[in-house]
């Protein structure tokens, strides 16, 4: 049950509220201990008695019964803590690349983005991904390296964050007593480090931070010191910029750094009037334009919200971030373009699965609103009627590539699989479902066989829901290679009246892409006008059925030219059906062939796997346009390849590069089979249809 608060104890509100309110996500991969991270900073806050155990099920993050099972992360869950007077929002967020979607917006609620790095294992492919991101956005960003205790070697770690993320990674404090400790390199700077000088690293910071200031350089060049205290508006400055990302290290399961991490967040990081405001646009396409967001619980709302989630027994729940003005109770708020407000009863904010009410939510703080049906993922919410068309800049999400056809067990259940698939796809903008005319299935994308697992998952455990689910089929197509006519008379004489009709067709093969054409050039009335729609209906059912393969028919032009009609027996029914043979006949002399589609590839991977990757497309069809160096030892290789190759591609990219490789598709163009593919795609129709 939800519990009434004014807020987080200690704190002040309106605009004193926004001057002493934090915001950060913890962004990285999986297993890099954001989740035991979150924990420690709730207990050293006094938040929780004692930080919870991914192990034994007890953390306030993961508290969802999949996350649980899977001991990781699999929503984005928010928090919140206290700590000398100042709130602080936090967001956890799973570091699985397939639920990039969930981590993602988390980054459109924050100022800062803390990506976490385990000592063990170095930087990963999904630090550089989230650090690229949050640089796009213009996000602060601070590096934790989670796990000193692990016995990793830091200073080489510290030494690949640099080469990395650039020489503006800067350490503000040292681990210690062989990482039992930190020591603080801004303020205090007292005790030895580990490695590496204490004072080395301090002038290394303020140095770099005077820099933004030409009054500061003076200063430092004169007197070789500035006081850290007088450094706070340059070093936001540093911050927004990306002139400084401060390195800090941790161990989240002795607690070692989790102290000055809070006094870090406190003291250094932005508030919401210090960071760079979010990207908002009001209009649609090119004409749209900037508009800032000011931090002021004055003015009118803004607040947009990052993430949905839909509970089969609670309801929808949005989590909003305000950006400007007051959201109250019983606040009235217009979504995106609507026209119809709705009012706020409840306003939550959240500590992983409770919900704390609170009377009202100023700019920087991350709260939720409950069983608003017309909410979604990425809605702008306003108070002012005027203010429609207002959206931010949308996220740059990966395409979802990996599907799978997915039905129900129990036949009748479909209309009931579209609502709970909606739901889920409501709430990962990753997920993609549509129903492939083509092939007749209904198909669920994802990022990945996790991503599509924790859908299933989700189905069966939460909704109760079975399905049957299969690879999904390839959408061949059929054409022709070159002209040909052909010709069927249709006469049925069975007592009564008679069905009579005759035609004449010519097809010939047009441009790839080209479509389909019909052309009546029959003279004379040999065919009457009110006929020839339907040959075109009969054409029209043998481009949808296929001919030689059970394939949509594609890229071809019909001319009807001649025929016979019957002044009793001739019907609509009559020339549709002569016009489908005719046309079924005239295929089959035209030298048909089946089409599959090729997609444009692109793959990201560790450079030692490029032989790898290249030598496996190869052998599959696969044509490589070219490779070019990415960053942290990743490169990317683009190139073309056939979808029917590409089955469970990311498995096989998994055991080449050890998971860390990743791929999108885009379709490109349809072009021939292999004489072998095709010979058994065509004795599989045939066998279909004698059977």
């Amino acid at each position: 049950m939800p519990r009434p608060s004014n807020g987080t104890p200690g704190t002040p509100s309106g605009q004193a509220a926004t001057a002493a309110l934090r915001t950060l996500a913890l962004v990285g991969p999986q297993a890099s201990g954001k989740t035991s991270l979150a924990e420690a900073l709730l207990h050293r806050a006094g938040m929780i008695g004692a930080p919870g155990s991914l192990e034994r099920g007890t953390t306030v993050s993961d508290h969802d019964p999949l996350e649980r099972r899977m001991q990781h992360s699999l929503n984005a869950s928010a928090l919140h803590l206290a700590h000398d007077g100042t709130r602080i929002h936090l967001l956890d967020t799973p570091g699985a690349p397939d639920l990039i979607g969930q981590a993602l917006p988390a980054l459109e609620a924050v100022e800062t983005a803390a990506i976490v790095v385990n000592a063990a294992t170095g930087i990963e492919p999904m630090a550089v991904r989230m650090m690229a991101y949050a640089a796009e956005r213009r996000l602060d960003r601070i590096v934790i390296v989670n796990k000193v205790d692990a016995g990793a070697d830091l200073p080489a770690l510290l030494a690949s964050l640099r080469d990395a993320f650039g020489t503006e990674c800067l350490p503000l404090n040292l681990p210690a007593q062989g990482g039992t400790a930190v020591v603080d390199c801004f303020y205090r700077r007292e005790g030895q480090a580990d490695f590496s000088s204490v004072d080395a690293a301090h002038r290394a910071l303020v140095e770099q931070v005077v820099e933004v200031d030409g009054d500061f350089v003076e200063r430092y060049l004169n007197d070789g010191d500035v006081d850290p205290a007088e450094l706070h508006a340059p070093l936001e400055q540093a911050l927004r910029e990306g002139h400084l990302i401060p390195v800090c290290f941790v161990s989240a399961r002795t607690g070692a750094g989790v102290a000055e991490l809070l006094d870090v967040i406190v003291k250094l990081l932005p508030n919401p009037a210090e960071g760079n405001p979010p990207a908002f646009l009001k209009g649609e396409g090119a004409a749209a334009e900037p508009i800032e967001a000011r931090p002021d619980p004055g003015m009118h709302v803004l607040a947009h919200v990052f993430k949905v989630s839909i509970d089969p027994f609670v309801g929808k729940l949005g989590y909003l971030r305000v950006h400007q003005g007051t959201v109250t109770r019983d606040s009235q708020l217009y979504i995106g373009d609507g026209r119809k407000p709705f009012k706020v009863n409840h306003l939550f904010m959240l500590q992983g699965k409770e919900h704390v009410e609170v009377a009202q939510a100023v700019p920087g703080d991350i709260v939720a609103i409950a069983k608003i049906d017309d909410l979604h993922f990425d809605a702008v919410l306003h108070d002012a009627a005027e203010d429609d068309h207002i959206h931010l800049q949308p996220l740059p999400f990966p395409v979802p590539v990996h599907g799978l056809a997915i039905e129900p067990k129990r036949p009748g259940d479909e209309q009931r699989m579209w609502e709970i698939l909606g739901k889920l796809v409501d709430e990962d903008p990753c997920l993609k479902v549509e129903h492939v005319t083509h092939t007749n299935e209904t198909v669920v994308y994802g990022l990945g066989e996790l991503h599509l697992r924790v859908l299933l998952d989700r189905l069966r455990e939460v909704y109760k829901f079975d399905v049957n689910t299969r690879p999904p089929r390839i959408a061949y197509r059929e054409t022709i290679t070159a002209p040909a006519e052909g010709h069927h008379r249709h006469k049925k004489q069975s007592g009564g009246a008679g069905q009579f009709g005759e035609v004449f067709l010519r097809v010939e093969p047009l441009p790839r892409g080209a479509g389909f054409e019909f052309v009546d050039q029959v003279k004379g009335g040999a065919i009457p006008g009110q006929f020839i729609p339907a040959v075109e209906k009969g054409v029209r059912e043998v481009l949808a059925q296929g001919v030689i393969a059970g394939y949509p028919v594609v890229d071809v032009r019909v001319t009807v030219f001649d025929g016979k009609a019957h002044s009793v027996d001739s019907k609509e029914i009559a020339f549709a059906t002569a016009g489908r043979k005719a046309f079924m006949a005239a295929v089959r002399e035209a030298r048909p062939i089946v089409l599959e589609p090729f997609v444009d590839l692109e793959i990201t991977a560790p450079e030692a796997a490029l032989g790898d990757i290249t030598g496996d497309l190869s052998s599959r069809r696969g044509l490589i346009s070219g490779t070019h160096p990415g960053v942290a030892g990743q490169a990317v290789v683009r190139g073309q390849a056939p979808l029917s190759e590409l089955s469970a591609y990311q498995s096989r990219l998994n055991a080449m590069t050890s998971g860390q490789g990743r791929y999108t598709v885009a379709l490109s163009h349809y072009d021939t089979v292999p004489p072998n593919a095709q010979q058994a795609l065509t004795a599989q129709f045939k066998q279909k249809d004698e059977d």
